[in-house]
């Protein structure tokens, strides 16, 4: 047996350097609860309406305490999401968008609240020691109000422009055909696609009722209900009365219990020539990707996805996943650094 020696420890170093990495997750840690308190408190929201305003304006205007508003403002300045805007503050430029614009590709706003939510740190820690599992049935509503905000973006990436990446899909998908959203949460794939693609039917498949339940409310508030199906049922599980021509899983493929299984019942749903369009998280493979800050950020979700058993998946793994389950055509696109497209056909 061979023995590794770790590498010595680099001397240059120093313990006022490494102090310097420490306060920096520190800080990072206090502009999270800053801009999330701007968010819950609608500041955020009041300087995008009117910029320029004061610490003591602001308060006015929100019904909240003139010496505290001050307080977040200069915390917020501090942390880069406020500039002087003359004796007041205004966001700094796009932040408008990318915390407030739910329809946004470049939306971010949704993360705050939701890496505060006690299923991912609080109870993680809690559970140390026992490594208890849970599933999503076991969350809280807000919870699964909040994913499926954060997840918001992925479709509004994926439909239409990650898709017409997808060499002879989007002409399909325009001219009408049966798409399936596996793992459709809350609805806003399904209500995204069927507005998107009106020639085209939309299945929504999730294995949680209470998200059924919601994604049923937001597609009737939609009027799509004509043109919009939804089964609860586990995506090992899941049948269709007729094929489908695509089938889509964006950002919960990775949370599959039996990822195989999932591959088989969705290669039986479609049609021959059917497109399987994965979108997910595309978690590092190198240290240096791991340390970088995609990588920082996916780490973090993984605390959340040991809770329930899993974890993210490299990229390449789905080119494994479909090459194993005999799909064709197999490819691939990166979206943002978060964000990858992968994808196969059912052969003819």
């Amino acid at each position: 047996m061979t023995t590794q020696t770790a590498p010595a420890p680099d001397a240059t170093i120093t313990p006022q350097a490494q102090a310097g990495q420490m306060l920096q997750l520190v800080a990072g840690h206090m502009g999270v609860r800053t801009v999330e308190t701007g968010l819950a408190s609608g500041l955020v929201a009041a300087l995008a309406a009117a910029p320029g305003s004061t610490a003591d304006e602001l308060a006015e205007t929100l019904g909240l305490d003139d010496f505290y508003v001050a307080v977040w403002a200069r915390g917020a300045f501090a942390a880069g999401v406020l500039e002087r805007d003359g004796d007041g503050f205004r966001l700094a430029p796009h932040l408008d968008t990318l915390l407030l614009d739910t329809t946004s590709p470049a939306y971010v706003g949704g993360l705050f609240p939701l890496v505060l939510q006690p299923e991912i740190f609080d109870r993680f820690a809690a559970n140390l020691a026992t490594g208890e599992r849970m599933w999503w049935d076991e969350t809280s509503p807000d919870w699964i109000a909040g994913v499926g905000q954060t997840g918001r973006p992925f479709y509004t990436r994926l439909v239409p422009g990650g898709l017409a990446q997808i060499p002879g899909l989007v002409e399909r998908l325009e001219a009408g055909v049966r798409v399936v959203d596996t793992a459709c949460g809350a609805g806003a794939g399904v209500v995204r696609l069927a507005t998107t693609y009106p020639a085209s039917e939309v299945v929504g498949v999730d294995g949680d009722a209470h998200s059924i339940d919601r994604a049923s409310k937001l597609v009737a508030e939609a009027g799509l209900s004509d043109r919009v199906e939804l089964v609860t049922s586990p995506l090992e599980d899941f049948v269709l009365d007729e094929p489908a021509t695509v089938v889509i899983n964006n950002i919960s493929m990775h949370e599959c219990r039996d990822i195989d299984r999932v591959a088989e019942r969705v290669k039986a749903a479609l049609e021959p020539g059917g497109w399987f369009v994965i979108s997910d998280f595309p978690f590092p493979d190198t240290d240096e990707g791991l340390q970088s800050v995609p990588g920082r950020v996916m780490s973090g979700i993984q605390v959340f996805e040991a809770q329930i058993d899993d974890q993210l998946l490299p990229r390449a793994a789905y080119d494994d996943l479909l090459a194993r389950h005999g799909f064709t055509d197999i490819g691939h696109v990166s979206i943002t650094p978060m964000h990858a497209v992968t994808w196969g056909r059912r052969p003819a």
